[in-house]
């Protein structure tokens, strides 16, 4: 038996005891949400195993979607992690002196980190049901910048 909507299985986790499992929190691990719990909920699917793997319906569109970006820097996105927006947050320093997060550290979100070749630099990209981030940091989340940041068509 698992604690996932997704059939991910939660039993090796670390975090399952503050997290609590999608199942008991209705979709809502630390009480943030889950954009695979969300589309297996949508869709009438989940504990099938496939939201962990390249089956699932959702990382496809979403990996399309990144690639028809057209950075050219960036390698291509093969593959979604679920991640928690606490650890993929970064805090981005405006023009203006100001700073401001765009992730909610408590979401779930489908992303990955992607290195770049020619330096020590990364692309950090993260998505939900709603919108796409695409941004370029150095080590440890140094000097973030946005490259991409959008809302999805639905």
């Amino acid at each position: 038996m698992t604690d996932s909507i997704c059939g991910i299985d939660c039993s090796s986790c670390g975090f399952k005891d503050t997290c609590r499992g999608c199942v008991k929190t209705g979709g809502s691990p630390y009480n943030g949400g889950c954009v695979v719990a969300g589309c297996c909920k949508d869709r009438g699917c989940g504990s099938c195993g496939e939201c962990t793997d390249k089956n699932c319906a959702l990382k496809a569109q979403l990996i399309k979607e990144f690639n028809s970006i057209g950075i050219e820097e960036m390698p291509q996105v093969t593959e979604l992690n679920m991640l928690r927006g606490s650890y993929i947050n970064l805090e981005y320093t405006f023009p203006s002196g100001q700073t401001a997060k765009l992730l909610d550290d408590n979401k779930i979100y489908l992303g990955n980190q992607l290195c770049r070749e020619n330096d020590s630099g990364c692309y950090g990209i993260a998505a939900d049901e709603n919108l796409l981030l695409v941004c370029r940091y150095g080590e440890g989340g140094s000097d973030a910048e946005i490259i991409v940041y959008k809302k999805r068509k639905p």
